[in-house]
């Protein structure tokens, strides 16, 4: 048994040069696309930014990339800004990284296929060899197909494992000859976008009937002239066997997804980034059963989009089978532990920026073996970043225009763990990504060229995979009940086997708080779980808490672990839901009260008044306003605004608003203390008066009063006629 996730992979970025596949030597211009660079923008970088981070860059967006899976991420566009003034790559991808809402920014890298040699005079008897067998302890095909380091998928074949089409495989390559005699029964047919010109199935690419070619942003994934690596290796993974033409695949029956990213000059991370979310989102959003895609391609830097990419799809449960890398200039092999090769040094178990990591190991590097067992020239390998051999050497298959060649490279090895992959998923269709990847590298064969070159020291053995059986998955499912208004209610949890198993599976399981509170909401429990032989459920049920109470509904949960050694836990966690069924008493009324006073108080106060205490917090808005009265320096009253906030179990609060006393007689005033916008509360009286009595000169005024009647009193009477 070996540890597989125990491997370590390197992250090195370099915005000026890069380690290819094909070529190990040191280049700047090559290795990446020239005069753009790649900004991964926040989901808070609004337009604003964006048009900063160009502006820098004295360029504009040449491609605005926002896939389903970076939205879901909640992560903002991935652009494509093409950069001018004369600033080099390395010059932008500085001065980008450093302004707000930029996540990352680094060089569109360039990669290629690996292939390294295609002899067109192999001509021998034994141009399948990768797929024979070892004839132990007996025959397992027909006379002349024996071969001790081929991937044993003959084995698999005679114990009646061919696959299935439910089984999906995606091929981030060049493009595929989808009408090959051997390929055509083969290719995926997309059911959700018929070709009608419409974006039917809603992933913005238009009758994406067999896949999409992104290098030339079309339906058309295969263009004659170009695709014959991507074809080659399609062959491998899924060429129809027992059909008495041309190769089989090491799944006979398979279905595969072209996903064309390679043209003729190779292509660009920022397209392997498209064609895997691709993939990712046809699985997520609509059920299509991908286990793996295919990368027989390599180059460039460390690109945190790509690996951002790759998490995702391992989050979707598919695997990511990757060639390991032909070496360089030399054409001699070499260690990817001191190296790094992407993508196959990629590892999903480390977080890409805004990308958290995930649960398990989803990356396979696959090494080139020889039909000698021997570790082949050209091939990379790694004791901690490459994990399996396969044959890679001289390898038969499909090439366009119903034609057959052989290909050498970790681009031929690639495939055959693909196939495997499809082989194993077709015979365990419960299987995990994890446990599937966990098989594959459990069962490989102790071969002597690899030990202490890769991570397991073996080589695939396809027949060795399939009689390991998946461990029993556990997953847990919620429910809800009807609170009710005393005594308890339970409300139940279905824990359920994805098989049954032979032996007896235990698992732990114990509640855990959420917006309901255990005691008063719930009655807290845990406990194990054990399922006999056979036994494929089990139910939990917790009791819920009535009450009369109103609240919102409420959820707790039920957490599983601790399963047993012949089990894993697939789903840990389930919510149950407590429904309120509570009347929602009428809100508490605010009201304001109004003051009268003399223009000396000097300061009104005025009282809020909430009708009943409440359990939750209340808030209202208030403001002065005008009336007869005016507000300002000069005037009768400073104007105030603000919120007032009644804690629970408040119901007075008091507004104070400053009156300036002057000496001007002058007739009463009023002014206004209006409530508005309340939370958690009705407004009933939304308006207090605040009446200004005036007091001055009152004495002076009687006087002048009392002095007027005098003065009329002692004024001569007219004479009566």
């Amino acid at each position: 048994m070996h540890d597989s996730a125990s491997r370590s992979r390197g992250q090195r970025l370099s915005a000026t040069r890069f380690e290819p596949l094909e070529d190990r030597r040191l280049l700047a211009a090559a290795a990446f696309r020239d005069g753009e660079i790649l900004v991964q923008f926040a989901a808070t970088a609004d337009a604003a930014c964006r048009d900063a981070v160009r502006a820098d860059l004295r360029g504009h967006a040449a491609e605005t990339i926002e896939t389903v899976g970076m939205r879901a991420r909640g992560l903002g566009a991935l652009e494509r800004i093409a950069i001018g003034g004369g600033m080099s790559v390395d010059q932008a991808v500085q001065a980008a990284a450093r302004r707000p809402g930029v996540l990352f920014a680094e060089p569109n890298y360039r990669v290629t296929k690996t292939a390294v040699s295609n002899d067109p005079y192999y001509t021998t008897s034994s141009r399948l060899w990768g797929m024979y067998g070892d004839d132990s302890p007996v025959a397992s095909g027909p006379s002349g197909t024996t071969n001790a380091f081929g991937s044993q998928a003959e084995k698999a074949w005679a114990a009646g494992y061919t696959g299935s089409n439910s089984v999906v495989v995606g091929i981030i390559d060049e493009g595929v000859d989808v009408t090959h005699p051997d390929l055509a029964g083969n290719i995926w047919v997309n059911p959700h976008d018929p070709v009608d010109g419409l974006d039917n199935d809603g992933n913005g690419y238009v009758d994406d009937v067999n896949g999409w070619d992104f290098v030339y942003g079309d339906n058309t994934v295969y263009d004659a002239g170009e695709d014959t690596h991507g074809t080659h290796v399609a062959g491998t993974i899924g060429g129809r066997g027992g059909n008495g033409v041309g190769v089989a695949g090491v799944s006979w029956n398979v279905t595969m997804i072209s996903t064309k990213f390679l043209g003729p000059g190779g292509g660009y991370t920022s397209d392997a980034v498209k064609a895997l979310d691709y993939l990712t989102d046809l699985k997520t959003r609509h059920g299509i059963n991908i286990v793996a895609s295919n990368n027989s391609w390599g180059g460039g830097g460390y690109s945190s989009a790509l690996h951002a990419a790759i998490i995702r799809s391992a989050n979707a449960g598919i695997l990511f089978v990757a060639a390991a890398g032909n070496g360089g200039g030399d054409g001699i092999g070499d260690s990817n532990d001191s190296v790094a090769n992407y993508p196959s040094n990629y590892s999903t178990l480390s977080a890409a920026s805004g990308q958290p990591a995930a649960a398990y190991e989803s990356v396979i590097a696959v090494a080139a073996l020889t039909s000698t067992g021997g570790l082949a020239s050209y091939s990379n390998y790694g004791a901690t970043t490459v994990d399996i051999a396969a044959p890679g050497s001289s390898i038969w298959s499909t090439l366009p225009g119903s034609t057959y060649g052989n290909y050498s490279g970790t681009s031929m090895a690639t495939p055959h763990v693909s196939g495997a992959v499809a082989l194993y998923a077709s015979a365990y269709p419960g299987a995990s990504a994890a446990a599937t990847r966990t098989a594959l590298l459990n069962s490989a064969r102790p071969t002597s060229s690899v030990s202490g070159k890769t991570v397991t020291g073996d080589r695939l053995d396809v027949a060795a995979a399939l009689n390991v059986a998946p461990p029993v998955g556990i997953g847990i499912t919620g429910g809800s009940v009807v609170e009710g208004n005393a005594g308890t209610a339970p409300l139940s949890f279905t824990v359920t086997l994805s098989a049954a198993a032979s032996t007896t599976v235990t698992v732990a399981y114990a509640t855990a708080g959420g917006s309901a509170a255990a005691g008063t909401d719930f009655v807290a429990q845990s406990g194990t779980l054990s399922f006999a032989p056979g036994e494929t459920t089990k139910t939990v049920a917790v009791d819920v808490i009535g009450d009369t109470a109103f609240e919102s509904n409420e959820t707790f949960t039920v957490v599983l672990s601790g399963a047993s050694s012949n089990a894993t836990i697939q789903t840990a966690s389930a919510t149950g839901t407590i429904t309120n069924d509570d009347a929602q008493p009428a809100p508490p009324t605010l009201a304001i009260s109004s003051v009268s006073a003399l223009e000396s108080a000097g300061v009104f106060v005025f009282t809020v008044t909430l009708s009943a205490p409440s359990t939750s917090s209340v808030s209202v808005r208030f403001g002065t306003a005008n009336g007869t009265a005016t507000a300002g320096s000069k005037g009768d009253y400073s104007s105030t605004s603000g919120t007032l906030t009644f804690s629970p179990g408040q119901t007075s609060k008091t507004i104070s608003v400053s009156v300036r006393n002057d000496s001007t007689v002058e007739a009463n005033e009023t002014f206004f203390v209006n409530l508005s916008r309340a939370s958690g509360a009705a407004i009933a009286v939304n308006r207090g008066t605040g009446t200004i009595l005036n007091d001055d000169g009152v004495a002076a005024a009687a006087f002048a009063a009392l002095a007027a009647a005098a003065a009329d009193d002692d004024k001569p009477t007219a004479k009566r006629r």
